[in-house]
């Protein structure tokens, strides 16, 4: 593991957020969606969603993207320093489901897109902190806007999905390698 359980868990809701926009669609296009999400992104306390939740956490996505696809951590930083001074922190910790003690920084029961603001944005600050930003990137594949978090001890990850990005890149230069050669 590179980073502590909660960031990498932050870095995952946030790339599963960003990546519900991907390719014009829109995989949060009503309140019940977006209860689905919340659900499959197992945060702890967090209140019912509701009707204005979904603007505010589709306008924090595209901030998200954002930072994503900064070049570099002097782009980086004042995104993720409007982030979090935007949002109340409130540090605390808590040992909640059978996880050893870690910090969470939302004020309990703040909404759900100040909960995404605050614990995305802090596990954001603890990449740029570490000198990891190389780590969030934009799926290499021509055709894909997705975005990814490479989590290898190596950094060698460049697709979003090996299984359909990544096969479809290699069998393309597998077909253009045979069509030169």
């Amino acid at each position: 593991m590179i980073f502590a359980h909660d960031t990498e868990h932050a870095l995952g809701i946030m790339v599963d957020l960003v990546n519900s926009a991907e390719g014009g669609g829109e995989r949060l296009p009503d309140l019940e969606s977006l209860r689905s999400f919340v659900a499959a992104s197992r945060m702890s306390g967090v209140p019912p969603v509701l009707e204005e939740d979904l603007a505010q956490v589709r306008r924090l996505r595209a901030r998200f993207r954002e930072v994503f696809l900064a070049p570099d951590p002097a782009a980086a930083v004042p995104l993720v320093n409007a982030l979090l001074g935007a949002v109340r922190v409130t540090p605390h910790l808590t040992d909640h489901d059978g996880y050893q003690w870690h910090v969470h920084f939302f004020e309990p029961g703040s909404r759900v897109s100040e909960h995404l603001a605050v614990e995305c944005g802090m596990a954001l600050a603890y990449v740029l902190a570490a000198g990891e930003l190389d780590r969030l990137r934009a799926c290499a594949a021509d055709d894909c806007d997705r975005v990814l978090v490479d989590l290898s001890r190596n950094r060698c990850r460049r697709f979003c999905d090996s299984r359909t990005c990544g096969n479809r890149a290699h069998v393309a230069a597998y077909r253009a390698r045979r069509r030169t050669g």
